[in-house]
């Protein structure tokens, strides 16, 4: 582009501007700067940066712990992810009805679960139905808003393919639910496969929220080895923790960026040479 043309769309800044950029750049990277050196100094003087904190961790039954922790996490998210989909899935139909009573309903469910805090969603069904059993608690909580959350994704998907797509369909006589399921849901897969990824890494991450309903996953189990340990190694758990949600989110982001990878190479084999 050249300087005429990015004169055109915006003024260069002049010499005192550049400066002043300059001078709130220097400030802000101080203010960081120091923001970071207090909070490691209210730490190292609570000593949590003590090599003894770390100590915890040398024990079996400790390292099976974080094990198990990762196990349960693993599980709620599985069941809770597949759930979703699936409501998910359900609810964009209902949505996506010719019936005015069906997609007033499908659409009210959509609207309340999406609006509902996930916390106090997850704590009124581990207090009120689940009590004796908060896994269930947390994957009917997870499942509910992240269906909703999938529904309108997968509507916006469905609706996001030309419309000309379904009304060539509907010329050639074809029933709607031929048109949705064998024309535009294969299409809108495509486009709407890395939101679905997203929000199941959300769907992962919120797996921690049973911390509040003492459901013994990660994070719980974190919790518990710093409250049983001496001194209370929060940061050491934090060091410890953090990185396996990490990996497992990056693991996850990496096999839909494979699948996409796939199917997109896929559409390409399926499309005839041109003439």
């Amino acid at each position: 582009m050249s300087s005429q043309t990015a004169s055109v769309l915006y003024d260069a800044p002049g010499p005192r501007a550049r400066m002043r950029y300059r001078a709130f750049g220097i400030l802000s990277l101080l203010a960081i700067t120091g923001l970071l050196w207090f909070v490691y100094s209210r730490l190292d003087d609570a000593g949590q940066f003590s090599a003894d904190l770390w100590a915890p961790f040398e024990y079996a039954k400790v390292q099976q712990r974080i094990v198990d922790g990762m196990l349960e996490t693993l599980k709620v998210f599985g069941l809770a992810a597949l759930a979703s989909v699936v409501l998910g899935t359900v609810l964009a139909a209902g949505r996506l009805s010719d019936h005015r009573p069906l997609r007033a309903v499908a659409t009210a469910v959509v609207q309340f679960f999406r609006a509902m805090p996930l916390l106090i969603m997850i704590f009124a069904l581990y207090r009120g139905v689940f009590s004796a059993d908060p896994f269930w608690a947390l994957v009917i909580g997870l499942t509910l808003y992240n269906g909703a959350v999938q529904a309108e994704i997968i509507r916006s998907g469905v609706n996001a393919v030309p419309r000309g797509q379904a009304e060539a369909a509907y010329a050639l006589g074809m029933r709607k639910t031929t048109v949705m399921t064998t024309i535009l849901v294969p299409q809108a897969v495509r486009s709407m496969l890395p939101a679905i990824i997203g929000q199941l890494v959300v769907t992962l991450k919120d797996t921690s929220l049973g911390y509040v309903i003492t459901f013994n996953e990660l994070l719980y189990q974190g919790k518990l080895i710093a409250s049983n340990s001496d001194g209370y190694p929060y940061i050491p758990v934090i060091l410890v923790i953090g990185p396996i949600y990490i990996g497992m989110c990056l693991a996850l982001t990496g096999l839909a960026k494979w699948i996409e990878a796939r199917g997109r190479r896929g559409a390409n084999r399926r499309t005839p040479a041109a003439a």
